[in-house]
């Protein structure tokens, strides 16, 4: 069980009585959660930050103590929160951003926008410097902006409004800390639908926790729930003329593209989400059209309502968790294609086809031929006929009802053509990934990353280990 904390913890007074004793030393132990919003704004060629605001959340620190320091290499971005006396780094994590997506769109050629983002740590005991880095051509973290902090300035936030909502436990396996804490959160759902986005919560977690390596590792996992009510239900799609006022912003055609679903609010996205225990958010937005998006380190989004929300919410959720990149690319995408082909940072891509540096040379056997051939042309000749059909569809507004059976429809020819391929169940080096049909490399013919399988391939499974190691402890 967790305090509610809102006071300044100088003036909190414990009252130790009998068997609280173990309960309240411990809790005073726990260091409080930090954040810092930040404005990061720019074009296409161009970025600046700006501070906004710095506040002490609610509920104390929910990470692992042990493992402050992020070793993953993960994300577009890295912050690091650095002892201004000593020079140590105290706590440090990747991540990327919406910003870092909006500005590979056309719109990012031809105007400027700023976007919300929030930087969450264990408060300091003593001033403390926040260093944000990028990385650059070589892809190597490089500086790009600092601000210098003091825990104990009258301009930190240390009160917060009452709780809107209360959490709901999904499942509960032990302490926070010792813990990966997975927030879901409900958009579009009205005070009628508290129950309807509850049975959401909790069947989606149950599909999540039926795919491995999510299977195997649910232990490791808490998973709370918190709806806070919107007056209307669904969220906005604007392509069809449909605008909903909801709790967090949600929203369908982010970028352009009518199945991007995100919200650019991240103020009310993290002023309701401190309510709850989170480490990673996904964002449910009751609606029954195929959508979802995620950010590696910020949040998912899944449509609760739609056919494929169990797949949905897996895949998202594997962005955003463990920064696992599309290996899709013959969908409609809003970003610029690439010209070039550096190496990702994505565990799951690459454009190296060197055997004895490959990322994921350990999973590939000695007789697999790289890169691994597939049947690439005829994948490609069906699929952009059913991507003319889905385009179709959605230019008619036909029912929802259509499109998922052309999404069957689509899973079974790709099943039809893959199966009895020899490379099926290989590890290699699979031409076509990372939204380019070549330069970018994949492990499997499939995986929840590729198409719309049911099962992660060994490299996303490794990858999505490390970060619940990262966040959990036996």
């Amino acid at each position: 069980m967790r305090t509610n904390i809102t006071a300044p913890r100088s003036t909190l007074v414990l009252v130790v009585i009998g068997w609280l004793l173990p309960s309240l030393v411990a809790a005073a132990a726990t260091p409080a959660t930090m954040r810092v919003d930040v404005m990061h704004g720019g074009d296409a060629k161009s970025q600046s930050y700006a501070l906004e605001r710095v506040l002490i959340e609610p509920l104390p620190w929910a990470g692992n103590p042990a493992r402050a320091i992020d070793t993953s290499n993960r994300g577009q971005c890295k912050f690091e929160i650095v002892d201004a006396a000593s020079g140590k780094v105290l706590y440090s994590r990747g991540y990327s951003t919406v910003f870092g997506e909006w500005r590979t769109t056309d719109e990012a050629q031809k105007l400027a926008r700023a976007f919300e983002e929030s930087l969450r740590f264990p408060e300091p005991a003593a001033p403390f410097q926040v260093r944000v880095y990028e990385r650059d051509a070589a892809n190597a973290f490089a500086p790009v902006w600092q601000v210098d902090i003091d825990p104990a300035a009258g301009d930190v936030i240390r009160k917060a409004m009452p709780a809107p909502a209360t959490p709901i436990a999904i499942r509960e396996s032990g302490p926070s800390p010792d813990k990966v804490d997975l927030l879901i959160l409900g958009d579009g759902y009205t005070a009628a639908e508290a129950a309807k986005f509850e049975a959401d919560a909790r069947r989606l977690t149950d599909t999540m926790f039926s795919v491995s390596p999510y299977k195997e590792r649910a232990s490791d996992f808490n998973v709370w729930g918190l709806m806070v009510p919107s007056p209307e239900s669904g969220v906005s799609r604007p392509s069809t003329g449909t605008h909903r006022a909801s709790a967090l912003g949600a929203r369908y055609d982010i970028f352009g593209s009518e199945r991007y679903v995100l919200t650019l609010d991240n103020r009310a996205l993290r002023d309701i989400a401190q309510y709850a225990p989170n480490e990673f958010i996904e964002i449910l937005v009751n609606n029954e059209t195929y959508g979802g998006g995620g950010i590696f380190g910020q949040f998912s989004t899944a449509a609760a309502g739609s056919d494929w929300a169990g797949y949905l919410f897996v895949h998202e959720f594997g962005h955003h968790f463990a920064g696992l990149a599309d290996e899709y690319y013959v969908s409609p995408v809003a970003y610029q294609p690439a010209t070039a082909h550096p190496e990702p940072w994505e565990p799951n891509v690459t454009a190296n086809t060197d055997r004895a540096t490959l990322k994921w040379r350990g999973h590939v056997a000695a007789d697999t031929p790289v890169p691994t051939p597939w049947r690439k042309a005829k994948y490609e000749k069906q699929s952009r006929a059913i991507q003319k059909r889905r385009e179709a569809l959605r230019a008619k507004r036909r029912p929802e009802s259509e499109m998922n059976a052309l999404f069957r429809e689509q899973l079974a020819a790709d099943r039809r053509l893959f199966a009895g391929d020899p490379n099926l169940a290989r590890v290699g080096v699979f031409e076509g990934a990372n939204y380019s049909a070549t330069g970018y490399y994949r492990p499997r013919m499939q995986c929840v990353m590729f198409n719309r399988s049911d099962a992660f391939c060994d490299v996303c499974r490794e990858a999505i280990g490390e970060i619940i190691d990262l966040y959990s402890r036996p």
